[in-house]
């Protein structure tokens, strides 16, 4: 029996959507899963099987806010966060531009830069531990600046150079032509060109800051917290203490969600960059 062409298109269409479901429900379940266990009381959380009908509560959250250090490091984690991108762009940004147009190097700065991105940063942490300890910088905002900066540049600048590639050298050229130094060309041309892979860019760096862990558990104590060594005060003696565990991290997604929500009509122009000339 052949099949017509508009029944094996719906076929294909329904196992499309199906699979996409699939994946949907699969990468949502555990937000879902968190949010449920940030409003569950301990008795609810713990038992087994779990509960889907319960009394929701707001306690986890009240504990979260008078019990931690939640609020301090929101703030340290934002400090951060945005002093790495303030950074890391403008310089990954000229790094990439002088590797794409004037082959700086031969290939072998570049490839020392991304082997600092192969470095597992759990081996480098204790020379940087004594460093700061021995200049005074631990317990220091600066510290963890520094230490995302170090670790998220050649990430960056391997990023941008692929964009840089795609944009025709041609337009500098022909406004150099009309008198423009390469300096103006590249500030009026090749800036506006290039900003939305500057977005996709400053997204990544954020979401890599935002969830790190390593440098602020093993730099910070008390001042410098951030979000991710706050949630690490809810394991204790007495256990992990899941509720206010999961109201942490429910409220930690919140600030990245908002960024690329703000910024999310840039980000398929980035990742589409030079996809169509």
């Amino acid at each position: 029996m052949k099949i017509s062409r508009k029944t094996k298109h719906y076929v294909e269409n329904t196992l499309c959507y199906i699979a996409l479901f699939l994946v949907l429900i699969f990468t949502i379940f555990p937000i879902v899963w968190m949010l449920l266990t940030s409003i569950k009381d301990e008795a609810d959380i713990l038992t087994i099987p779990p509960r889907i009908f319960f009394n929701p509560t707001l306690k986890n959250y009240n504990f979260v806010f008078e019990r931690s250090k939640f609020f301090r490091g929101l703030m340290n984690s934002l400090i951060v966060v945005f002093s790495v991108i303030a950074i890391t762009l403008p310089i990954a940004m000229l790094a990439a531009y002088s590797f794409a147009r004037f082959n700086v190097g031969g290939g072998q700065i570049q490839f020392y830069i991304l082997t600092v991105r192969m470095f597992p940063p759990i081996a480098a942490i204790v020379p940087y531990f004594i460093i700061f300890r021995n200049i005074g910088l631990l317990d220091n905002i600066l510290a963890l600046i520094i230490l995302n900066t170090i670790f998220n540049l050649p990430f960056t600048v391997w990023l941008l150079y692929g964009f840089f590639k795609e944009i025709p050298q041609d337009l500098e050229e022909a406004a150099m032509t009309e008198g423009s130094t390469r300096f103006e060309a590249f500030r009026e041309i090749i800036i506006p060109l290039i900003a939305p892979a500057l977005t996709v860019a400053a997204i990544f760096t954020a979401l890599f800051t935002w969830n790190e862990f390593l440098f602020a558990f093993i730099t910070t104590r008390t001042e410098a917290i951030t979000v991710t060594r706050v949630m690490a005060g809810f394991y204790t003696e007495r256990g992990i203490l899941w509720g206010p565990l999961s109201a942490c991290a429910t409220l930690c997604i919140v600030p990245m969600f908002i960024f690329v929500l703000l910024i999310q009509k840039y980000i398929v122009r980035g990742l589409t960059f030079g996809a169509v000339r």
